[in-house]
């Protein structure tokens, strides 16, 4: 029975490579290739989830199935691009495949997480699906490259971050060592760490898992889903050269703007504040200030 099952799997896949390569068929293809234009497209719309599923259920066939998925990005809103065409596509000095898990492709794509990826037109993948946390755990890496979620740990671009603004960095982080020691302070009991990032242009601020952890994302869906989730806090990241991050300096409402500042990064991401109708009362009582 499994060896009718293992060959039956492979003509699958098989079959599923065949539609996927001629998804989008050249001008001068075969008439039988143009006519099975966009029929991989179809079933990855119907079935793409079920493809995703078996990244952690047959790990004979993970990297077959790993070259089938398809999902949307920054540079298209459609889930068309292959890990191959991001590979393809990667800037050089690049050295991760960058992707973003959300509640849903709006949130993903407006994460203030993007900005600087923006900024440097880097690609990321854009997740909105509840399995793809859960099957990205089982796909670290693709054809040689590491998957890298933009939603954990500091950000890195290494060799695609030139020595100046690596220093400028270095500088500001320096510089604001005392505000984030005082944002700490305000914001221990809800952020493990408070921290000045590059990853931000426009925002004051964004929350990130740490470096192994679970994100904030899947942590809400399990809770959601009424499982336990270990306790756990983000962390807050904050551009310094942001107008309401430097208006926290001196501010005799600093633990109220430090407090806003978290609810705005956890509201950034999809998530709500614990306390509703605290932060209202918050924001309402400086905008009559």
């Amino acid at each position: 029975m499994r060896a009718i099952r293992d060959g039956n799997t492979r003509r699958v896949l098989t079959m599923l490579e065949d539609l996927a390569k001629h998804d989008a068929p050249a001008a001068e293809a075969s008439e039988e290739d143009k006519a099975n234009a966009g029929k991989y497209s179809k079933f990855y719309a119907e079935f793409g989830t079920v493809l995703k599923e078996g990244l952690g259920e047959d790990f004979a066939n993970r990297d077959r199935l790993a070259k089938l998925l398809r999902f949307a990005s920054t540079s298209s809103e459609t889930p068309s691009v292959s890990l191959s065409d991001y590979k393809a596509r990667m800037k050089e000095g690049q050295e991760a495949i960058y992707y973003i898990t959300a509640d849903s492709l709006a949130a993903a794509k407006n994460s203030p997480q993007l900005e600087v990826f923006k900024k440097k037109g880097i690609e990321v993948l854009l997740m909105s699906e509840r399995v793809d946390e859960w099957a990205l755990s089982f796909l670290t890496e693709f054809d040689g490259t590491p998957l890298q979620s933009v939603a954990k740990g500091a950000v890195d671009l290494g060799k695609l971050q030139d020595e100046a603004e690596k220093k400028a960095a270095e500088e500001a982080a320096e510089s604001f060592k005392p505000m984030l020691a005082k944002l700490k302070e305000a914001l221990k009991d809800r952020a493990e760490d408070v921290r000045a990032t590059t990853r931000l242009v426009d925002s004051p601020a964004c929350l990130v898992a740490q470096d192994g952890g679970m994100s904030n994302q899947l942590s809400r869906m399990l809770k959601q889903a009424g499982q336990k989730v270990p306790d756990s806090k983000p962390v807050l990241e904050v551009n310094p050269e942001h107008p309401l991050v430097k208006k926290l300096d001196g501010s005799v409402h600093f633990h109220d703007l430090a407090q806003i500042l978290f609810d705005q990064a956890l509201l950034a991401e999809g998530g709500l504040p614990e306390d509703p109708a605290a932060y209202v009362k918050r924001v309402n009582a400086l905008l009559v200030e």
